[in-house]
């Protein structure tokens, strides 16, 4: 089986009549799955762009940005599970780490399917926009915001795990393989899933997330996988997912990860 859980059914553009979240939009990134071989889809939209959160949001760049309904939302994809669409609900979140409690919250009030954890801001700085990030005090503080977010219980899954090599800088190989060593563990302690996403393929490093030596340090510990495109338009649902079954392969992975009212069960990959 190959799914396809990171995409952004939001229009960007906003000029849809009828709202930025709509079925018939759905529509046309379940017909790019079928083209490029993909048997399920989960749309995971960024939570800081809906003001039921607006008080959560703690960065400028999230507030700026925080004028959507997250009750459209839901009710377009939940609209597409009724039409028997492949598609499941989820949502990409920041990890807040002072906000915790108030997360659950807000997520305690909708049907998900997964949950995706994100962390793209670390003590106020952006992780994916800021080059001068991806020194060794970037990439420590980085990875320990990732073991927050994975105990935390907040998540069903971590979203493009190394998301630090953005730009492609790293620091000394032994720093690097001691950061993926404790991600692994704790990620496998909080007994969550991990993303394994072509997106990076289209960013500055040019590589899948994760690392494949951090992939192969999870599957020695058995964190299970999902797959991803981190889709932002129809067009590119399913973008290079098959390069992301190769990795998942390479590091000895056989089963992908399915979820279903935020309980998962594994199917054979590919």
């Amino acid at each position: 089986m190959i799914v396809d859980y990171h995409m952004h059914l939001r229009d960007r553009h906003g000029d849809e009549p009828g709202g930025r979240y709509l079925v018939e939009r759905l529509d046309l990134y379940v017909e790019q799955a079928r083209r490029a071989g993909v048997d399920e889809i989960g749309v995971s939209d960024h939570a800081y762009h809906f003001r039921q959160g607006e008080e959560l949001w703690d960065h400028p760049w999230m507030q700026d940005r925080c004028d959507d309904d997250l009750d459209e939302y839901v009710a377009a994809v939940e609209e597409g599970k009724r039409r028997g669409l492949p598609v499941k609900l989820g949502l990409e979140v920041d990890f807040l780490p002072d906000r915790v409690d108030d997360l659950a919250s807000l997520l305690a009030a909708y049907p998900w399917d997964y949950l995706l954890g994100s962390v793209h801001f670390v003590d106020g700085h952006s992780v994916d926009m800021d080059p001068t990030f991806g020194d060794e005090t970037g990439w420590c503080a980085y990875f320990e915001a990732l073991a927050e977010a994975a105990a935390s219980g907040l998540f069903d899954v971590l979203s493009h795990p190394d998301l630090v090599k953005f730009f492609g800088s790293r620091p000394a190989r032994e720093v690097v393989d001691e950061l993926h060593k404790s991600a692994a563990r704790a990620i496998a302690a909080a007994g969550i899933c991990i993303e394994v996403s072509a997106a990076g393929l289209h960013k500055p490093v040019g590589e899948v997330y994760p690392d494949l030596a951090f992939l192969r340090r999870c599957r020695a510990l058995d964190v299970p996988i999902t797959l991803a495109s981190d889709a932002h338009c129809p067009e590119h649902v399913g973008r290079d997912v098959e390069r992301a079954v190769e990795h998942a392969r390479a590091a000895g992975y056989d089963a992908v990860t399915v979820f279903e009212e935020r309980r998962r069960r594994p199917e054979p990959l590919g």
